[in-house]
């Protein structure tokens, strides 16, 4: 079972957690980010929609907005330090452990940028440099039929 009834909860949750999801050291504006609380005991995912530095403190600390994916979505601020916002630290809210860190959502792939008005615009680049990039595909949404 994931959540557990000891101190060392958090610790072994980040364990598992490790071992299943695509983590990354770093997390940017446009990150997804998983978020794990000790009270109330919660996973959820956030999408970081801003970053800005507390210039109010002597030490690296940064406004962290984040969309938490929950029903209604819920925006918040959170004000953390580099090591918290990465998820190289277990941090606390209130008394209670907070983790959080970014995700890697995609495989990064090399795609060329699609515009309406000259389709893609790779062609002139893989002509320069001899590259080929791989073209990004439109597939069209269907709605079932009822």
């Amino acid at each position: 079972m994931i959540f557990e009834k000891n101190e060392e909860k958090m610790e072994k949750l980040l364990k598992e957690l490790e071992g299943v999801m695509p983590f990354k050291d770093t997390t940017d504006i446009g990150d997804v980010v998983l978020i794990a609380g000790e009270n109330p005991q919660m996973l959820i995912y956030g999408y970081v929609t801003n970053i800005e530095r507390d210039s109010s403190r002597r030490d690296e600390w940064w406004h962290v907005s984040l969309s938490l994916f929950t029903v209604p979505l819920q925006k918040v601020v959170w004000t953390l330090r580099t090591p918290q916002m990465t998820g190289a630290e277990i941090f606390t809210m209130g008394g209670d452990k907070r983790f959080v860190k970014a995700i890697e959502l995609v495989e990064k792939k090399s795609f060329a940028p699609f515009s309406p008005s000259s389709g893609f615009s790779s062609q002139k680049k893989e002509e320069k440099s001899g590259q080929k990039q791989e073209k990004a595909k439109i597939i069209p949404f269907k709605r079932p039929e009822k």
